[in-house]
């Protein structure tokens, strides 16, 4: 599988085991940064760089990382088409999947051991989309707002 992966320093060492760990596991991994430890880099750049390339490829799948994950999940989000899912356990990660067809995942370096990570990445990239048709109504509900603003009508 292609997958692209992005964070700051907060998720550095994380990130250089992930890259490891990914290339071990056979998947093609392109490298957004951050390339070197600098503590005053910015998330944004190299977030938004691998959600974009997820978009641009609907086949690959993304990883982003900082030190909570909360603004690396709110940055991919910003992306055109892109559903990143904050986790921080294998469970979240299989339901981002299943249940959201999440494409990007958000970890949090400062929260989430390696060892953590390394799971959550792999049932990430194992589950497929269950393509339940509430799953795929609710999918099909926010890319019309994503597309048009068109809100869903409200239940009765």
């Amino acid at each position: 599988m292609r997958v692209h992966i992005g964070g700051d320093h907060a998720a550095y060492d994380m990130h250089q085991d992930l890259l490891a760990f990914l290339e071990q596991e056979g998947h093609e991994v392109t490298n957004h940064g951050a390339f070197g430890f600098d503590a005053e880099d910015d998330y944004p750049v190299f977030v938004l760089r691998c959600a974009e390339a997820v978009a641009a490829d609907p086949t690959s799948l993304g990883i982003v990382l900082g030190g909570s994950g909360n603004g690396e999940q709110i940055a991919a989000n910003k992306v055109k088409g892109v559903r990143a899912a904050l986790c921080y356990d294998e469970e979240l990660a299989r339901l981002a999947r299943e249940h959201n067809n999440a494409q990007v995942i958000s970890i949090g370096g400062r929260e989430t051991s390696l060892e953590q990570a390394r799971g959550m990445v792999k049932v990430f990239l194992a589950t497929p989309f269950s393509g339940v048709e509430r799953h795929a109504r609710r999918i099909a509900m926010m890319e019309r707002y994503e597309q048009d603003g068109t809100l869903p009508d409200l239940p009765a």
